[in-house]
């Protein structure tokens, strides 16, 4: 593998490996299926799209990242100030996101498990929000699945 520099760009992240999806949402419930598969490190979840994307960045709520974090392999924790640290008995194949703009939430789900991870309550969105991705470090090459988003039935 070969790393190519590329153009700095404002809505590019320069210090992590983080995509963004689209569409980005204004309003609406919305809900998607990330399957992460047996990653020893990964970020899902949801940012504001004027977020900072330069520089040393902390992942908090009140930087407009909403995100549960897997890391070390079954070490979870939400973007809280300070961290939380979550107890999840059985690590999530499938993670599940919805969000529901008008009222201010974002729930995780271990969908492998049917189980809730965390929900985020009563924030005030304003602006565009968009889906976030993370695959996480290389990790020694322990770390190499792809994170997949899952198609939804309609």
């Amino acid at each position: 593998n070969k790393w190519n520099r590329l153009p700095d760009n404002p809505e590019r992240f320069d210090s992590c490996t983080i995509a963004l999806g689209l569409p980005s949402f204004l309003s609406g419930r919305h809900y998607w299926e990330v399957e992460v598969g047996n990653k020893t490190g990964w970020i899902l979840g949801i940012c504001k799209a004027s977020a900072s994307r330069k520089g040393t960045m902390t992942l908090s709520a009140n930087n407009g990242y909403w995100v549960v974090m897997m890391m070390k392999r079954n070490e979870y924790q939400v973007s809280t100030i300070p961290p939380t640290r979550l107890q999840i008995r059985e690590a999530p194949k499938r993670v599940g996101i919805f969000l529901d703009y008008m009222a201010g939430d974002i729930s995780f789900y271990n969908v492998t498990y049917k189980s809730l991870i965390y929900t985020f309550t009563s924030f005030s969105f304003s602006g565009a929000l968009q889906p976030m991705f993370s695959p996480g470090i290389h990790d020694g090459g322990k770390n190499m699945d792809p994170l997949t988003i899952c198609p939804m039935a309609d």
